[in-house]
């Protein structure tokens, strides 16, 4: 008897693992501990009251795009704005592993809230700025959820390198004046806090601008994704304050986009994970000609592709969180294997399991959509699957 895909699936996964296992020394441990586990557990239970599908499809509608109140719970209540912000800036010192598996269950929950923008991009943004007063400034509001923060670097040209950024800084000291245009900024039209790139006479920078500054338009835009917000942001010689050194922007930029790569893996890990479960609980339950869908042998081979696959992300999303824990030299190439990787195996799982649900996964009162969007958003966020693979050959050598 040969062996099926569930078999080939079985014996690569082991393998892998097997050879995960066998290069583990005392810091590098490949299974998540107790607690790790515990808190996917307790995150997923608040998430499953909180971002039910029908939580989900009421928050996209709203021009803010999350529930307030369930945004102060998560900070008050569960600590997750604050949780890899370092403790003496008011979060609860966390590593990024932590943060990876609070992001993989908020993907699977389509969570619809401005964490990714908040808790990865604009901290880690500070935290790796080496602006110590920026930090102490801004960290501990971002931490209890009161600051609201984000990352404008994108430009209407949609590039996501340093020839992407335009938008200029005069001025000096600390204090300047931004004029230009970013786009695609998550959470741009309701944060209270921009974390801005622009450049100034010495090359890319960092600056802080206020919510509410003046020469500041933001406009919200339409977007394919409806449960994460993006806006566009017009800049007129708006007050700004730089952050970190001047003409150093770009050297920590790299490192947040490595970052955000991974933590957005995880977040499409967590997401394919929850529509395969959707594919094969339809395929057993589904029955046509008098015997369940799954039981068709094209069923069972899309079902185990897809098996194949989203194990196979999870093996890259969890090996990125941990070098970004470590903040280790493999964390460029690792950052890009992930993010085009992750990106194509969650598009693909999505699609796959409109294609299992039949005529009632196309339909706008099934929730495959919603997954499908957001897969397709993803994979163009920080660069698509095309553009890593080229950022990963060059740093690799090749």
């Amino acid at each position: 008897m040969g062996c099926g895909p569930l078999c080939v699936h079985s014996c690569t996964h082991n393998d892998l693992r097997s050879g995960l296992e066998s290069q583990q020394d005392e810091d590098m441990n490949f299974a998540f501990s107790e607690d790790q586990d515990t808190l996917r557990e307790t995150v997923r239970k608040f998430l499953e009251s909180k971002s039910s599908e029908e939580a989900v499809r009421e928050q996209m509608e709203t021009d803010n795009g999350f529930d307030a109140n369930v945004w102060s719970q998560m900070a008050n209540e569960m600590g997750l704005q604050g949780l890899a912000i370092p403790e003496e800036y008011g979060g609860q010192g966390f590593s990024f592993v932590e943060l990876g598996v609070v992001l993989e269950e908020m993907g699977r929950a389509l969570l619809c809230a401005p964490y990714f923008s908040s808790a990865v991009l604009a901290s880690y943004t500070l935290i790796h700025s080496g602006d110590e007063n920026a930090k102490k400034a801004y960290l501990p509001g971002i931490a209890s959820g009161e600051t609201i923060a984000t990352l404008a670097t994108t430009e209407p040209s949609g590039k996501w390198d340093q020839s992407g950024i335009t938008a200029e800084a005069k001025g000096s000291g600390s204090d300047f004046a931004i004029t230009g245009t970013k786009m695609f900024v998550l959470d741009g039209h309701t944060a209270n806090l921009i974390l801005v790139a622009a450049k100034t006479g010495k090359g890319v920078s960092l600056f802080a601008v206020e919510g509410n500054a003046s020469g500041l338009t933001r406009t919200a835009l339409s977007t394919m994704d409806q449960t994460r917000k993006q806006a566009k942001l017009e800049f007129n010689n708006t007050p700004a304050k730089l952050i970190g050194t001047e003409g150093k922007g770009w050297d920590v930029l790299s490192t947040v986009f490595d970052i955000a790569a991974v933590a957005l893996a995880a977040e499409q890990v967590g997401g394919a994970q929850k529509v395969l479960e959707m594919a094969v609980q339809y395929a057993k339950d589904r029955v046509q000609f008098g015997r369940p869908i799954g039981s068709f042998q094209a069923i069972k081979h899309k079902c185990a592709d897809m098996l194949l696959e989203v194990e196979s992300a999870k093996s890259a999303a969890y090996y990125g969180m941990w070098c970004v824990a470590e903040m280790n030299d493999e964390l460029p190439s690792v950052a890009s294997l992930a993010k085009a990787y992750c990106s194509e195996a969650y598009f693909h799982a999505t699609a796959e399991n409109i294609q299992i649900h039949g005529g009632i996964g196309f339909t706008w009162e099934h929730p495959a959509h919603l997954y499908f969007k957001r897969a397709k958003s993803s994979e163009l966020l920080f660069g698509d699957p095309t553009y890593h693979r080229e950022l990963l050959a060059q740093r690799i050598g090749i």
